[in-house]
């Protein structure tokens, strides 16, 4: 018996977190939303948390769930705590739930993206893995598992992401990464068409079911960047090591390469259900009622490369990355607002990556290693793009 935090309950990815902890007959320690709270309540009410915690007012007197402080809820005791929020909002649980000595399951990017190089130092400290939760990640994670495990049986205590316990063996240690993109609602359109993109159309997603904000980031291909950036972190990859490729059945999940040429590669369907179900079991599998990959029936498998002058969000992620500092998080906070500000019909499609390209030169970069200087590089991204989209 596990008892899990999900920071984000009322999201995507909680609603189906809860899903799978109803079928491994997990406890839950902790819900939060941000103002969902009709959802929360009922949440509470099925799941019995300890504690709850919603930016709204909650109606939960009666129950024995003490409503309490989003970082509160990140600090309470659990066995594992999964960062469900969207936006650089999940950093400041993230820091809180490691200092604490909670182990996390994350599927909040801007946590790494934006402090990964805080997050990651405290994790260490901490002796606490971080799991992956993005489908990616989680590919990634597993495809590595084979050769960690064989080094871990000789070596138990681990640090950082447990994928690394096999390292230790040059020849265990992956040469590259490939994670596969969707290529989101514009694959396929011209530089013409994306000119008159409207929000309706970024939001229709071909194979996903996600929240708006990481919808429109498919199709600018910035969910991918980021994704990079995540990625580099969790693994301790140059992002050189780090390729894209768009696969639009959305099957093979990503795939990691190996001194030898082995490339392993991790298939299912298109669904969070596994990835959170082997966060919250690692390091074993439990049985899932989730529906089986018949390739026979799909028949086919595709990839392509990027259109990367049409699609520029992948080469300023890593153009982030190697500026290093908090050039990163002035490139999340700068592509939040622009992606608010677009979703709010006040900018066009292709702005995105121009005002995130500007912001991110024009944010003086500093050192990383503190919340204050993250945040300060966020919010001064965020106000760069607010003034480029003003008439």
């Amino acid at each position: 018996m596990k008892r899990v935090s999900i920071l984000g309950s009322t999201g995507s990815i909680g609603v189906q977190a809860l899903e799978v902890i109803e079928q491994l007959g997990y406890e839950v320690a902790a819900l939060t939303a941000h103002s969902n709270a009709d959802l929360l309540e009922q949440q509470v009410r099925k799941f019995r948390p300890k504690f709850a915690a919603c930016s709204q007012p909650l109606n939960i007197a009666d129950t024995s769930t003490k409503v309490v402080s989003l970082l509160d809820c990140a600090a309470a005791p659990c066995d594992i705590l999964l960062n469900a929020i969207v936006g650089i909002a999940g950093l400041r649980p993230t820091v809180a739930a490691l200092k604490d000595g909670n182990q996390i399951a994350l599927a909040n990017k801007e946590s790494l993206v934006a402090g990964g190089e805080l997050v990651t130092k405290i994790a260490r400290e901490k002796n606490l893995p971080i799991l992956p939760v993005d489908s990616e990640h989680s590919a990634i994670f597993q495809c590595m598992q084979f050769p960690s495990t064989l080094w871990a049986l000789r070596h138990p205590k681990v640090e950082g992401c447990p994928s690394r316990a096999g390292w230790s063996l040059r020849s265990n240690r992956p040469q590259r990464i490939i994670l596969t993109a969707s290529g989101g609602a514009f694959f396929g359109k011209t530089r013409a068409e994306l000119e008159h993109a409207t929000v309706k159309d970024a939001l229709q997603h071909p194979v996903w079911d996600m929240g708006a904000k990481i919808t429109v980031d498919s199709a600018t291909m910035f969910n991918k960047g980021l994704e990079v950036i995540e990625a580099a972190w969790l693994f301790d990859l140059d992002v050189s090591k780090i390729d894209v490729l768009i696969h639009r059945q959305s099957i093979v999940h990503s795939l990691v390469e190996y001194c030898d040429g082995a490339v392993l590669a991790q298939l299912g369907l298109p669904s969070m259900c596994l990835p959170i179900q082997y966060a919250l079991t690692y390091p074993n599998r439990e049985a899932s009622p989730s529906p089986r990959l018949d390739l026979a029936k799909l028949g086919t498998l595709t990839f392509e490369a990027p259109r990367h002058e049409d699609f520029p969000a992948i080469n300023l992620c890593k153009m982030a990355w190697e500026l290093g500092g908090t050039a990163p998080a002035a490139l999340n906070g700068a592509n939040e607002a622009a992606n608010e500000l677009f979703r709010a019909g006040k900018l066009r499609f292709l702005d995105i990556a121009h005002f995130v390209e500007q912001a991110m030169h024009t944010v003086p970069n500093s050192a990383a290693d503190n919340l204050d200087n993250i945040f300060a590089a966020d919010q001064a991204a965020r106000q760069k793009v607010v003034c480029l989209s003003q008439p």
